[in-house]
């Protein structure tokens, strides 16, 4: 169900928004330990993550932009974390050899010993985490999450001057 622009947002629609800011803000509360222990962050492990699976598809390095793209997050934000995680020895930055103002982030084998520890319970940890829910109910969560994700994409896509006047969109 649609609104007008201007018209107030369904008490249902609005209820479901703040569930799920909430559902999100109590999943990183309680993964904040977990990754504690490894000593790392949230957003470190989101990094890791996206170089270890970029290493699995055979680029064994990313452009900075590109780590912050496929976080969905601003390189500014990036680069903080990454500067933490380069003094940990987690990741190392490397110039680009045709562009000398891209910086291409890899894991180190320092880096890739610790993802190899964190994976270890991950499947276990990712179990807990949704263990209230059955398994028909993880695939609805999934289709409709898919399905917001897509609509989502469609939003933050369209130039700011498109937008639906009146109507709040919140860009990561």
């Amino acid at each position: 169900m649609q609104t007008e622009p201007g018209k107030a947002v369904p008490a249902l629609t609005e209820a479901v928004f703040h569930a799920f800011l909430r559902s999100l803000g109590l999943l990183r509360q309680a993964q904040e330990p977990y990754f504690a222990r490894f000593g790392i962050s949230p957003s470190q492990w989101g990094i890791l993550r996206v170089l270890q699976r970029a290493e699995l598809a055979g680029e064994m390095d990313l452009p900075l932009k590109e780590v912050s793209k496929r976080l969905l997050i601003q390189p500014p934000s990036v680069t903080g974390v990454v500067d933490r995680m380069e003094r940990q020895g987690f990741v190392k930055r490397i110039s680009s050899k045709t562009d000398l103002r891209v910086r291409h982030l890899s894991l180190t084998p320092q880096g890739r010993a610790l993802m190899s520890t964190v994976l270890k319970g991950h499947a276990d940890r990712i179990q807990l985490l949704f263990a209230s829910l059955r398994i028909e109910e993880q695939e609805t969560m999934l289709s409709l999450l898919t399905r917001m994700e897509a609509h989502l994409t469609t939003l933050v896509s369209v130039p700011q001057h498109q937008e639906t006047a009146g109507v709040e969109v919140s860009r990561p």
